[in-house]
């Protein structure tokens, strides 16, 4: 069996504030092949980015990474001097955040960003470096974008800096890219748009991507696999088909039920009842069973990781084949 890219196991990222220690990410754990996109989704404030920042090591006090592992071709990142870290950040793991505006620098035009983007990893000449950044943008969709290069970002729509953030993350052709919601505050044709674009890039150069989203739909479009984040653990994971066909999880089921999408006309739409619980005041046991409709006293306890064939989930009453969400 082929080795995995990056293997995440058993992450814990805390933070300490004044109402007591906040785990943000507990004790997550997934793998990730070359070539694969995996949506790891849940609602806000259920770990994801937590998670992607914890991977690439950019965690600021008063957080820190307090246990697992994470390897990258088999080299563990975690406890890597700052240095080495750099080294891979950038160049072998890269990352589009949410908001191009915020990732960009309003005074400096786009090539002189790419450019010091490329000098942090390679010894390339100014005009070798222009060719390539040109076809990177190209390659995102970037029309005219030799003379582009010259443009500030205040020259470009909110769908063309997210092409922009795409394309600074492909400069050094990264083995993985962990994408931050990034079309999230986009238009659903410019979203479709960079979602088609995304696909090809996957299938053309062999990388693999980590897509966080709270967006179902969105994830479904483009992910081969899925992780279910709630209250900083992964609850249900799984080939997307599978998980969005038939979830185990009530947390994932009452997910998918609330889909404008699956309502019917006129109907009110589903959603689920109360809130996430606060991370420094989990309750005992499954984190969900607050909110859950089928939660006894069994939920009191922390349901185990169950395995089922490619899939794996925590839920002491999983939903049933056939049973409505």
């Amino acid at each position: 069996m082929t080795a995995p890219l990056l293997a995440v196991e058993g992450l814990t990222t805390e933070f300490a504030t004044k109402a007591g220690i906040l785990r943000a990410v507990n004790g997550v754990s997934f793998e990730v092949a070359r070539g694969e996109v995996m949506g790891l989704v849940g609602e806000s404030g259920s770990g994801k980015t937590v998670t992607g920042f914890s991977i690439l090591g950019l965690i600021d006090p008063p957080g820190r990474v307090t246990g697992g592992s994470v390897r990258l071709d088999g080299q563990e990142l975690v406890g890597l001097p700052g240095g080495a870290m750099r080294a891979i950040r950038g160049k072998r793991i890269a990352m589009v955040f949410q908001d191009p505006a915020m990732t960009l620098n309003p005074v400096l035009s786009i090539g002189t960003q790419m450019g010091l983007a490329i000098r942090a990893h390679a010894n390339m000449s100014e005009a070798k470096a222009r060719q390539h950044m040109a076809a990177v943008l190209t390659r995102v969709g970037i029309p005219d974008a030799a003379r582009r290069l010259d443009a500030f970002p205040h020259q470009f729509s909110g769908g063309m800096r997210q092409r922009v953030a795409i394309a600074m993350a492909l400069l050094h052709a990264p083995d993985l890219i962990i994408a931050d919601e990034p079309t999230t505050a986009l238009d659903v044709s410019i979203q479709a748009q960079i979602l088609a674009e995304v696909k090809s890039l996957v299938a053309e150069t062999g990388m693999a991507m980590i897509w966080i989203s709270h967006d179902l739909a969105t994830v479904s479009s483009l992910a081969h696999r899925i992780a279910v984040m709630y209250a900083g653990r992964i609850v249900e994971q799984g080939p997307a088909v599978a998980v969005l066909r038939q979830p185990r999880h009530r947390y994932t089921s009452g997910l998918l039920a609330s889909l404008p999408s699956r309502a019917q006309p006129g109907a009110e739409l589903v959603q689920i009842p109360g809130a996430p619980p606060s991370l420094t005041a989990l309750p005992p046991g499954c984190a969900f069973a607050p909110r859950c409709p089928r939660a006894d006293r069994a939920c009191e306890t922390l349901p185990a990781m169950t395995r089922e064939g490619q899939r794996v989930h925590a839920c002491h009453h999983p939903v049933e084949a056939g049973e409505a969400a």
